[in-house]
């Protein structure tokens, strides 16, 4: 099977989105369409419209011009704080964008595989969230993303939904990512702070791409968790941003979440087993982020020591924690 083309990917301002998009392109040229929002003009180029997905016209407008047949739905509002502090604008994104979605592709049978989170739980437990827990978020985000994907059980249950944790790859802009944001802390020298106690299970986008194709050409449907096979707390990822970029030691701070205010609030341990993903899929998914056992944090202190064969640099960084050193035969 392959996936039916033309395909629609939206949400490319997003990583998870952006990579998608560039990886489709590559692989079915001139029939992959990427859709931003209206307003994030910096976003533009070959293959991408402006259209705002809870807006009905321009919606229809845009399948009209391209009759869609597959869609791969990564469109969201992911700013925490900007969700807290206005509620209606992160349901106007995230719940109406969906169900306009839905009604356009009412009456055909356009293939959809839409991208949620795993903030769709509190990670009060000890993580290893299955599919089968109840949701709990304690965010507006993570209650928004619930309500797209029960509309979605709801009115298109064929439909397959694939909640990650953090995809790690570029983006368009370089602060869209949790690699990016870190990073850009520590490039200008300003000290970043990051939670010892929210545990995800981050993946590397090329292993993202793969499942992306391989579930939008088939016909699983229902719902799968799509984290990585490393669980990482924010601190733990921010040290290995410090240390393989070569980065002031010094600009990294860690607290617990209890520390770091109540807007927003964050979540504890919400990595999730992805095993019934493999096992539908016949394979393993996803490799571990990162990549090499070598640079996985060890202690708290662990971003301080630079070995002599390993100093760090963007380079290094770029070349093992944007990209996936197996599929990119990078060589240790």
């Amino acid at each position: 099977m392959s996936v039916q083309l033309p395909l629609l990917v939206t949400g490319i301002a997003g990583v998870a989105g952006y990579n998608a998009f560039q990886y489709f392109r590559g692989r079915f040229p001139g029939q992959v369409i990427g859709m931003r929002r209206v307003n994030n003009w910096p976003l533009s180029g070959d293959g991408i419209e402006p259209c705002d997905m809870y807006d009905r016209e321009q919606l229809q407008r845009l399948f009209d011009k391209y009759e869609f047949r597959s869609v791969l739905n990564g469109e969201g509002t992911c700013a925490l704080r900007a969700c807290e502090l206005d509620p209606p604008q992160a349901r106007k994104i995230n719940v109406q964008g969906i169900n306009t979605l839905l009604d356009v592709i009412e009456q055909s049978d356009t293939r959809l595989v839409h991208v949620s989170i795993d903030l769709v739980f509190s990670g009060v437990r000890d993580g290893g969230y299955k599919e089968t827990c109840p949701t709990d978020p304690v965010t507006i985000y993570g209650k928004t993303m619930v309500e797209a994907e029960d509309a979605i059980f709801t009115r298109r249950p064929q439909s397959c939904i694939l909640r990650m944790s953090l995809p790690m790859g570029v983006s368009f802009n370089g602060h869209a990512g949790a690699i990016d944001w870190i990073q850009s802390r520590f490039q200008k020298n300003k000290p970043a702070t990051l939670y010892f106690d929210e545990v995800r299970t981050p993946t590397y986008t090329s292993c993202l791409n793969k499942v992306f194709e391989t579930v939008l050409a088939n016909d699983m449907s229902g719902l799968y968790h799509s984290g990585g096979t490393r669980t990482l707390s924010l601190y733990e990822i921010a040290q290995i941003v410090n240390r393989i970029g070569g980065y002031d030691p010094d600009n990294l701070m860690g607290c617990s979440r209890i520390d770091a205010g109540p807007i927003p609030p964050r979540a504890g341990n919400v990595t999730m087993n992805s095993k019934l993903l493999g096992d539908a899929l016949g394979f393993e998914p996803f490799d571990p982020w990162p990549f090499y056992d070598g640079h996985v944090p060890t202690h708290r202190q662990w971003h301080y020591e630079r070995p002599a064969d390993e100093p760090g640099s963007p380079k290094l960084l770029a070349e093992t924690l944007y990209l996936n050193p197996r599929s990119n035969h990078i060589e240790r």
